[in-house]
């Protein structure tokens, strides 16, 4: 009765994984103090360049974070430090109306999962660093608990 116990449990925690996801980390930001000079980066390697991929940003913050954006600046570059890519993206984390926060919450602890970008296929096989920095007034800004990125394969549609 053990063993099928244990089988269970371990079949269980097989298929909970997700096969998708091909790179997840997250940066804790300390004291949930983010200061702009403060770039976690996250390096990554990609092998299938035939495949598209889903590239999210994952943010944990407390409900007492001020403000209901947050504008992240993020840049790829390539394993020779060749920058692919440049962008400024706003995070809506609240409804602007009600102030409802959005995401997942646990008590005053919520986590965002925020699509940036969609079937993207990487130049070239290799490693792959993104760097994140907050792009708001206040510095440091209150609050944010850890940034991070997940990549998935992109998956086709159901139709």
């Amino acid at each position: 009765m053990k063993t099928k116990g244990l089988w269970l449990v371990v079949l269980l925690a097989l298929t909970g994984c997700d096969k998708n996801t091909v790179y997840k980390e997250y940066a804790d930001i300390k004291g949930g103090q983010w200061y702009v000079k403060e770039t976690p980066s996250f390096t990554f390697t990609i092998t299938d360049t035939a495949q598209a991929y889903n590239i999210y940003y994952n943010l944990r913050n407390s409900i007492s974070y001020p403000y209901y954006n947050l504008y992240l600046t993020r840049y790829l570059t390539d394993a020779s430090g060749t920058l692919i890519e440049s962008r400024l993206d706003e995070l809506i984390l609240m409804d602007p109306k009600t102030g409802k926060p959005r995401g997942d919450g646990l008590g005053d602890i919520f986590d965002h999962k925020v699509l940036i970008k969609r079937n993207y296929r990487f130049p070239h096989s290799g490693d792959y660093t993104m760097r994140i920095s907050q792009y708001m007034r206040q510095n440091p800004l209150p609050d944010v608990l850890s940034v991070g990125i997940t990549i998935e394969k992109a998956t086709a549609a159901p139709e």
